[in-house]
């Protein structure tokens, strides 16, 4: 959200709220502590489109 404020598009990105453009995906794991959760996404979101769930 941080950077969202300073390059001043908050109002469109930067948090999970309706209306806004968000992308996302969906792990088992925490990827800060393993990097290697990363290798299994479950699910996927870009601009508000489901392209994967499993």
């Amino acid at each position: 959200m941080n950077a969202a404020t300073l390059l001043g598009v908050e109002k469109h990105v930067g948090s999970l709220e309706p209306g806004k453009a968000a992308d996302f995906i969906a792990v088992a794991g925490d990827p800060t502590a393993d990097i290697t959760t990363l290798k299994s996404v479950h699910f996927v979101m870009k601009d508000g489109r489901v392209f994967k769930v499993e």
